[in-house]
């Protein structure tokens, strides 16, 4: 019997994979198709704004969807309690770079900031490891580099991984290396310690398959208006921002984008599937890649929800100390891409 649910499982994943795919090949002709039945003037300002929102936005949601449920599957391996038996213990060095990697599949987010540090806090995971997880959770999630994958390729994607990680190992590290323990709030620091403890894993394959819908019910849910906000501004730069005005402001050129483009990135709140669609424009319209990724970047690893959401446990100066550390390397990895792209 349990053989049979078994494959019954992997019958429902094959032929949900076959039909998402070929949803996502009608998007582009079916988006042309309908702003063509319009009476808009083909390749005008307002038939390709149109055109953009009307193929992105499908697109980032069908790819949003496929992913987050491909990674909600995986992330039922990855509950908080095994997170913590993952790092409790693991000292400076090699636990910057487990957490770092442990960030990229967990679906942990600003929202679970707290909890998370408390619980890290409590089973004696040293604070710049820490920080290596809570830099790489919401930068160098699954959701951004499939995304980045499926709308630049596979070399993007991957330079971005590799400096994104490179940011939330050597960043804890540097933090961790500071000895920063004291400006935790005091609360936090005089918590006990409680050994991390997990129990048996008992999910069948439909149990994860309902834990990724489970997710996409969630996380979805949470971030489509994100997305067609993101998608509506990038939209209105494709259509109607001019080539050399973009160049000129965001391009190799101009030395200053980096960090102005931190800057700006650091106070504002999006998520990957809302920021990447304004990529897109971006880039369309002649902005250089490292400026732009930089904007990305901030805008996804510093937003200001998760700072006040941080405070709670951390002193200002800590908090502080984050934002520069991580912002100065983000604004490496933009003068990196902007150099080598």
């Amino acid at each position: 019997m349990n053989y049979l649910i078994k494959n019954q499982a992997y019958a429902f994943i094959f032929i949900a994979a076959m039909l998402w795919f070929g949803l996502y090949q009608t998007l582009e002709p079916l988006s042309h198709f309908l702003v063509s039945a319009l009476p808009l003037e083909p390749g005008g300002h307002a038939y390709d704004t149109l055109q953009f929102f009307l193929y992105d936005t499908p697109k980032v949601l069908l790819l949003l969807a496929g992913v987050v449920m491909v990674m909600g599957m995986v992330n039922s391996y990855f509950t908080p309690e095994r997170t913590r038996v993952l790092l409790a213990g693991r000292h400076e060095g090699v636990g910057n770079v487990l957490a770092a990697l442990l960030g990229i599949v967990t679906p942990f987010c600003s929202c679970s900031a707290v909890p998370l540090f408390i619980g890290f806090v409590q089973a004696g995971v040293p604070l710049g490891v820490t920080f290596s997880f809570l830099i790489s959770a919401p930068m160098v999630n699954e959701i951004a580099l499939t995304l980045l994958f499926a709308l630049f390729g596979w070399k993007i994607a991957a330079l971005y991984l590799g400096l994104g990680l490179t940011i939330a190992i050597f960043s804890g590290y540097i933090i961790g290396r500071l000895k920063m323990e004291a400006h935790l709030e005091d609360w936090v620091r005089n918590m006990a310690h409680v050994q991390a403890t997990v129990g048996a894993d008992e999910l069948t394959l439909s149990d994860r398959i309902e834990a990724g819908f489970a997710s996409v019910r969630e996380i979805v849910g949470k971030v489509w208006p994100y997305v067609l906000a993101g998608i509506a501004i990038g939209a209105g730069i494709h259509g109607y921002v001019p080539v050399n005005y973009m160049a000129g402001l965001m391009g190799k050129e101009a030395w200053w984008s980096v960090p102005v483009s931190v800057l700006i990135g650091v106070p504002m709140y999006s998520n990957a599937a809302g920021i990447i669609p304004i990529v897109e424009a971006l880039l369309a319209k002649g902005a250089s890649l490292g400026t732009v990724l930089a904007f990305m970047m901030s805008v996804i690893a510093l937003s200001l929800p998760e700072m006040v959401i941080l405070r709670k446990v951390l002193k200002p100066g800590l908090i502080a100390t984050f934002i520069g550390i991580v912002s100065v390397g983000i604004m490496l990895v933009g003068y990196v891409f902007n150099a080598v792209v």
